[in-house]
């Protein structure tokens, strides 16, 4: 097919990457941390780790990994904590180690942290403590046979002891958990130094990342991401800002959580690379707080959603930020609406460019050109390397300015979803395409738009909520009869969800029973903001939710 979209290209990047220049993630992490050393690799609440340190302190983890839990390559570790240096280290200790990351939200519910531990066949979870609580409740319904246990302040010194007296004492964020034969994260690189640390044989094929996406059908999925696909999609990315990018000097915000794949391969890895010192935040829900650590540094970079930039801007103590250093912004996870890019270029000088991808390409399949001088309203152009295509049911590829499915095709795309053939062969064709589900089209010029989504999917914050898991959590009440979830438009183009329940005859339910059972099973972000009680839940004669009803309804 005709690559249109290279004759838009910025001048200086390349069509194609050489995927020839690392072997792996972990060869990336070492020449990266020799190259830099001493220099600090990630910043959290003021506290520096450099990149030596870092080195050491994952090699000991993976040394203790290997030998003292006697995991063997292939094997699933879960991660399941905020931004905070203990993630860094894991991630790389596990890598090192020739084992495979299973990135947990922790936030989720007991109900949830089941599912995907189920999933995964994970036998051991790092965990910070605020989240043991929910570990412990479902321990014994999993294969999780080793946990190590860290905590908010564990590597912040001093300082540390005090934000965990305050977390745990003063705002109850750590309630309180039994887990006896958990191993203390700092314990464990301290055992892991006793052994003599050895690199293990790793391939670019060999899988680095189960990232779970939620399920379609109310259960759960995984991309599985190779070395392979997460290192071309960081080279991908890293041609595409070519010069704006400077070694050793950069100073990127982390404000998405580190197991969400945009900040794990833009700030993990791409950033990383240069040598960036990344600023975790870990509560970037926090907004005054946030800005409070934004106007310490003189940034160069910063990614996120739609909400988090239009929390930023509402709140007037940001516009006192020190933006002269700033040049590069990067928006993805959900639709960006223009009133937020314009008002973000005004008041930080900075372009807002957006990216559109999903998990399963590790993310980026586009981005718009940073040197643009205005806000676009497009998904930019596909990434070196990479395919796009627009597509009609039967998979023909149609021409410039028709509409259809946005199916993508490169190195960043998974090789499949973990243990489920079935979903994999829906949205993988024969000839390497991955169908993405979003209705698009493609400009002459080569730009791509997304017009609508295919897919019944909500995208809350950035994140995917499928309806048919808010409808399993609302029937499990024993006074629901049946129950139909849609997302309707917010203040602000943010997505809400709403949902429809119609109750067991002879029953009654107030609205407030339906929200706190959503509350208790459900992760915040995916709990109806909007309620309403009907006579009947509209279904085809098959029995299929007729939600294009539902959104008549709304």
């Amino acid at each position: 097919m005709e690559k249109v979209w290279l004759k838009s290209y910025p001048k200086g990047v390349p069509s194609e990457i050489n995927l020839d220049e690392f072997q792996s993630l972990v060869d990336l992490f070492n020449q990266t941390c020799d190259r830099f050393n001493d220099q600090p690799a990630f910043t959290n609440f003021g506290v520096e780790v450099s990149f030596r340190e870092l080195k050491s302190h994952s090699e000991n983890l993976s040394s203790f990994l290997l030998n003292e839990f006697n995991l063997k390559k292939g094997d699933r570790v879960s991660i399941m904590m905020p931004n905070i240096l203990q993630y860094p280290i894991s991630t790389f200790g596990i890598l090192k180690s020739g084992l495979v990351i299973d990135n947990i939200n922790p936030l989720f519910t007991h109900r949830e942290l089941k599912a995907q531990l189920n999933d995964s066949g994970s036998e051991t979870i790092i965990i910070a403590e605020n989240f043991a609580s929910n570990l412990q409740s479902i321990l014994k319904e999993t294969s999780i046979k080793n946990v190590l246990i860290t905590s908010v302040g564990e590597f912040l010194g001093l300082k540390g002891i005090l934000i965990n007296f305050v977390l745990r004492k003063i705002r109850k964020m750590v309630p309180k958990y039994s887990l006896p034969n958990a191993v203390n994260f700092k314990d464990a690189i301290n055992i892991g130094a006793k052994h003599k640390f050895k690199e293990q044989k790793i391939d670019k094929e060999d899988i680095a990342f189960l990232q779970y996406t939620g399920g379609t059908t109310g259960g759960v999925k995984a991309a599985i991401l190779s070395h392979r696909n997460v290192l071309a999609n960081a080279i991908q990315v890293r041609e595409w800002l070519g010069e704006n990018l400077k070694f050793g000097e950069d100073l990127a915000i982390c404000a998405l959580p580190l197991y969400h794949i945009f900040a794990l391969t833009c700030n993990s890895v791409v950033y990383f690379y240069f040598g960036a010192n990344n600023i975790l935040i870990t509560n970037p829900r926090d907004i005054p707080g946030f800005i409070k650590i934004l106007k310490k540094y003189k940034f160069t970079f910063i990614s996120g959603v739609n909400t988090l930039f239009n929390k930023l801007l509402e709140d007037k103590n940001f516009q006192d930020c020190d933006f002269s250093k700033l040049n590069i912004t990067i928006a993805g996870g959900m639709p960006v609406q223009k009133s937020v890019g314009d008002r973000w270029q005004k008041t930080t000088g900075c372009l807002m460019v957006v990216g559109y991808g999903l998990s399963e390409t590790a993310p980026a399949a586009s981005i718009d050109p940073i040197d643009g001088e205005t806000f676009s309203d497009t998904i930019g152009l596909p990434l070196p390397s990479t395919e796009m295509s627009i597509q009609d049911d039967k998979g023909k590829i149609l021409s410039a300015e028709k509409e259809g499915e946005i199916c993508i095709r490169g190195p960043q795309v998974m090789r499949g979803y973990w243990k489920n053939e079935k979903d994999t062969k829906n949205v993988l064709t024969k000839d390497g395409w991955f169908k993405t589900g979003d209705i698009g089209k493609m400009r002459k010029d080569g730009y791509f738009q997304i017009v609508d989504r295919k897919k019944d999917m909500i995208i809350v914050s950035g994140f995917n909520v499928y309806p048919s898991d808010i409808e399993e959590v609302a029937m499990q009440h024993q006074k629901i009869l049946e129950a139909g979830c849609i997302g309707v438009s917010g203040k602000n183009g943010q997505e809400l969800v709403k949902l429809f329940v119609s109750v067991v005859e002879g029953e009654t339910i107030t609205e407030d029973e339906i929200l706190e059972h959503c509350r208790n099973n459900l992760t915040a972000y995916k709990v109806p903001k909007l309620l309403e009680i009907v006579d009947e839940i509209p279904k085809s004669n098959v029995g299929k939710i007729l939600r294009r009803e539902l959104r008549e309804k709304k």
